[in-house]
């Protein structure tokens, strides 16, 4: 039976930690819980025991646990520590490395891979000194979900700072357990040593990622472009930053933040991509995520195209884009170590990506559905099935960033065998 340690912080969505335990349970899943002192100004420890069905410690100072060193046994026995709600102040003193209450000790003395939740105010998740501390936590190996966006609990406030949901808790929790049982990774996710391999595997190398659409002009006013949101693309690039790589980010035009720590380069059509992200190389791995166009209007108009009463439209010639993809992975001595792609298809995914693979020329493809049933493009989670010459691995949903992790993960494993064989 996997374990999991919950420190549940001192936040008013710490009632949704009631639920998370019923549903780890009905999975199977043991937990055992620590509560900080603010926590249990919102939720009692006698609640959160009676459904967990094990003792909650509360005290770093109990005679009888302490008797038997019981935080340093907590910590030892848990397969995952999660945090929930990572409040503010908890990501602070975490960060630091205090070990003042029970709950700080745990994180201190555990070997376990440790999950945090976050939850506050937005203005508190977006002030530097936290985001400070998330930086410094996610570069100690620390994973994160959330915060994500909505109404507070404080009347007339909204933005980033909710705890993620339970059931996106589970799937999460789920994920690591499964991968911290198979210790060789499985679909990407990899138990603790692996994690800390992976990190510093990836430490020195060069990863270059191409996220988001292009627009190709039709005048100064109109493009041509597609729907993609850059969301899985941005994902990588910080995964990528988070294992310790030097990271240059190609990114069309987007509505997202660029990563901590990953040099960017703005670009709006498919030529400039390219231009960008050959300028980039060398680069140990390439990941492209970008959705781009094929084709673009073989002349655009200097100025804006005017509508003429009962004029027919104007037609548009169109030419062909050049293959960035392609072009990347047969560079020859230039070419990345590892050439990873994406498939976005509306019919026939898997198949489509693998003739893909072989007509680019590239190592590993990762498809995906983006048929409008799907809601896969702008959506937090996604279904993908990565092809390498082996064969076909269906991954399960995930979050876009869990996706991004476990494909990260991946590749610093096959890079580190590769630098090992050679």
């Amino acid at each position: 039976m996997k374990r999991v340690l919950l420190i549940i912080g001192g936040g008013i969505a710490a009632y949704k930690c009631l639920d998370l335990i019923r549903r780890l349970g009905e999975r199977g899943i043991a937990v055992r819980c620590v509560m900080t002192q603010a926590a249990q100004a919102f939720i009692t420890p006698l609640a959160v025991g009676a459904i967990s069905n094990e003792p909650v410690a509360t005290d770093l100072f109990d005679l009888d646990a302490e008797r038997e060193i019981g935080h340093i046994r907590m910590a030892r026995e848990a397969d995952l520590v999660v945090v929930a709600p990572a409040t503010a102040d908890l990501l602070a003193r975490m960060a630091q490395g205090h070990a003042n209450d029970l709950a700080t000790a745990v994180l201190l003395a555990t070997r376990a891979p440790v999950l945090a939740a976050p939850a506050m105010n937005p203005a508190m998740w977006s002030h530097p000194a936290t985001q400070r501390n998330v930086r410094q936590l996610k570069t100690d190996g620390v994973s994160f979900i959330g915060p994500n966006a909505g109404e507070m609990a404080e009347k007339g406030e909204a933005g980033v700072g909710r705890m993620a949901e339970v059931a996106e808790l589970v799937a999460r929790i789920e994920s690591l357990l499964d991968g911290a049982g198979r210790g060789d990774g499985g679909f990407g996710f990899l138990n603790v040593a692996a994690v800390r391999s992976a990190r510093a595997s990836l430490a020195g190398r060069h990863v270059l990622v191409t996220s988001g659409p292009t627009h190709e002009p039709i005048d100064p006013v109109r493009y041509i472009a597609n729907r993609s949101s850059g969301k899985q693309g941005h994902a990588i690039a910080a995964a990528a930053r988070r294992l310790g790589a030097r990271v240059t980010l190609v990114s069309g035009p987007v509505q997202l933040p660029d990563p901590e720590g990953v040099e960017v380069r703005h670009v709006q059509t498919a030529r400039e991509m390219l231009e960008a992200a050959e300028a980039a190389l060398p680069a140990d791995l390439a990941v492209f995520a970008a959705a781009v166009a094929d084709w673009r209007v073989a002349a655009p108009g200097g100025g804006k195209i005017k509508k003429a009463a009962g004029a027919p439209p104007p037609s548009l010639e169109l030419v062909e884009n050049p293959d960035i993809l392609r072009t990347i992975a047969k560079r020859g001595p230039r070419r990345p170590a590892l050439v990873i792609g994406f498939a976005a298809e509306t019919q026939n995914v898997v198949e489509y990506a693998k003739a893909k693979r072989k007509a680019k020329g590239v190592d590993w493809m990762v498809a995906n559905d983006v048929s409008e049933k799907s809601g896969v493009f702008g959506a937090e989670r996604t279904r993908v099935h990565l092809i390498t010459a082996e064969g076909v691995e269906d991954w399960p949903d995930m979050g876009k960033a869990e996706v991004a992790d476990a494909l990260l993960r991946r590749a610093a494993a096959y890079l580190a065998e590769r630098r090992e064989s050679v």
